[in-house]
């Protein structure tokens, strides 16, 4: 029979920074896994949903827009692009640079790790009432938004 553990001192439990570590490691393992398990990540994810939402982009523009830094992006796009959930073309306007495009299979595709990402929310959130979701929610995008401006500059994703 192993040891009971020793509890957190309450000082400990009361530094909001503390919380919100230990709250992400979970909401990370929980995404993380649900994602492995389908054979992705969530820098597959970010590309699918940028690529969704604010349609076809530059490599560079994508990097800028998920905060994935560039020499990262060219690792995920090409797992992307092996599975055919993008399509990579030169750019009329700049052939030296390619667009990505999201094709139908990684619209399906997103549609699938969606589920998975909504399934891990759920377990992340089960404690709270749906109140007090949204304002988790607020909160952490005041907080988010402080300190991360939404639309980061050219130079801060390079």
């Amino acid at each position: 029979m192993s040891p009971t553990p020793e509890p957190t001192p309450a000082r400990l439990r009361a530094i909001p920074s503390r919380l919100l570590a230990g709250a992400a490691m979970v909401a990370d393992r929980l995404v993380s896994e649900r994602l492995a398990a389908e054979g992705a990540h969530k820098w597959h994810f970010a590309v699918l949903v940028t690529l969704a939402e604010a349609g076809a982009a530059s490599q560079a523009e994508l990097s800028r827009r998920t905060g994935i830094y560039r020499s990262d992006m060219v690792a995920v796009l090409n797992e992307l692009a092996d599975a055919e959930c993008i399509r990579r073309e030169p750019d009329p306007a700049d052939r030296r640079r390619n667009i990505i495009t999201l094709t139908p299979a990684g619209l399906r595709r997103l549609e699938r790790l969606d589920a998975l990402i909504a399934d891990a929310q759920r377990e992340l959130l089960a404690p709270l009432t749906p109140g007090q979701r949204d304002e988790l929610t607020s909160l952490l995008t005041v907080l988010t938004e402080h300190h991360h401006p939404p639309h980061p500059r050219a130079h801060d994703a390079q």
